[in-house]
This record gives structure tokens, C-alpha cells and sequence, in this order.
């Protein structure tokens, strides 16, 4: 299946989870409630995911459907080397970071996620980037998301792996171990590393 037929699987889901929000009568509740299965039927195709699995989830909605928002820090060195984590789930490599929190900030999502997976004090300095995954060839992947980027300063410099992190440390671009390409790509990476070396802060979005 394409990224594109991925994303009208997605949008028909939403379009379900909306309508039984709002639905009013049996008629439409009946009528949303097949349209969300056809859909996650649709996506467990795409996925590999159980229906099952996929039901768990996403639960059914209780408000407006939104894109999750992933949230990363670019931390590098004195030779533009690119801090990266060994990721516990899938054993390959990502900036650090994960998802947003509801009571945090991004700064503070950020601040909090680079101290846990790295030991790294960092200051986010700037905002370098907002991907929308789905215009990235990433993985298909349930979730619609959107992953913002931010450079950091690391304060402290012993490293100490977190709990759900196997490992980290600085690579080159031209050296990269094998990434988690669902939350990050050599794309996006290349595009980053540039702007650093370029000075160019004005925030990348799609």
C-alpha cells in the first residue's frame, strides 16, 4: 500500500471517530461505527497490525482527532558528529526524544526527554525543523505526526544511557549506524547538519 492510500486510510478514520463523536441518531452512529472498521481494517493491511492491536491503539475518541507531535533534539560536537541513541524497541538509532507531553512544553519535553535518555543537561536553542512524517518517506505507521526539531546545547558531557536506551554517542553524517527510519531519517539529518553549518536558524516546516 502507498504512503498516499496510508494517509486516506488515516483520514477515513478520523472521518469515523468524527462522526461518531457528533453522530446524533442510531442511523449515523451504525453508519460511522462500519466506516471505523472498514478503516481499521484498511490500516491493519497497511500496518501489519492486528485490528485487535490497532483497536488498542486507538481508542475510541472522546474529542476532536488531532496528530500526535514528536518531539527530538539535534545535539552535535566540535567536529558537527550528530549525538545519537541506540533505541531499546527496534535496537537501531535516533536523535533523542519521544513524544510530546500534555503539561509540558516543548522546551521542557525536550529538556526532560535528552537528561533521561542521554544524562545530558541540554538548552534548546533554537526550533530547527517541523516534519510532517507523512511528507517523508518514513515507515507506514498508524499514527498521523508531526516531529519538531530542536537544536541543543549540551551543558554537561557524561553521557549515561537511560533506561530504554541501549546505547548512544556522536556519529558522523557519513558514518550513520543503521536508524530507526520511523523517527528519524538521513534525509531529515542531512537537511539539519546543514542548517547548523549554514547558521541558518529560520525553522524548516512542510
Amino acid at each position: 500500500m502507498t504512503h498516499t492510500l496510508l494517509d486516506e486510510c488515516k483520514r477515513l478514520k478520523a472521518i469515523a471517530d468524527i462522526g461518531l463523536l457528533y453522530a446524533t441518531t442510531d442511523y449515523d452512529r451504525e453508519r460511522y461505527t462500519e466506516l471505523r472498521d472498514i478503516s481499521l481494517s484498511l490500516l491493519s493491511k497497511a500496518t501489519g497490525q492486528t485490528k485487535d492491536v490497532l483497536i488498542e491503539q486507538f481508542p475510541l475518541e472522546n474529542e476532536y482527532p488531532t496528530a500526535k507531535v514528536d518531539i527530538r533534539g539535534l545535539i552535535i560536537d566540535n567536529d558537527f558528529k550528530i549525538l545519537l541513541v541506540q533505541e531499546s524497541l527496534d535496537h537501531k538509532w535516533s536523535l533523542p526524544g519521544g513524544w510530546a507531553d500534555v503539561g509540558q512544553s516543548p522546551k521542557e519535553v525536550i529538556i526532560k526527554e535528552c537528561k533521561e535518555e542521554t544524562g545530558l543537561d541540554v538548552v534548546p536553542q533554537k526550533l530547527l525543523a517541523v516534519f510532517d512524517k507523512r511528507m517523508h518517506p518514513h515507515p507506514p505507521q498508524p499514527f498521523y505526526v508531526y516531529k519538531m526539531i530542536f537544536y541543543c546545547k549540551a551543558i554537561t558531557s557524561q553521557i549515561v544511557n537511560g533506561f530504554d536506551i541501549l546505547d548512544a554517542g556522536f556519529f558522523a553524517l557519513e558514518d550513520l549506524p543503521p536508524l530507526s527510519e520511523s523517527r528519524i531519517l538521513k534525509s531529515q539529518l542531512d537537511l539539519l547538519l546543514q542548517k547548523i553549518k549554514a547558521a541558518d536558524f529560520e525553522a524548516y516546516f512542510d
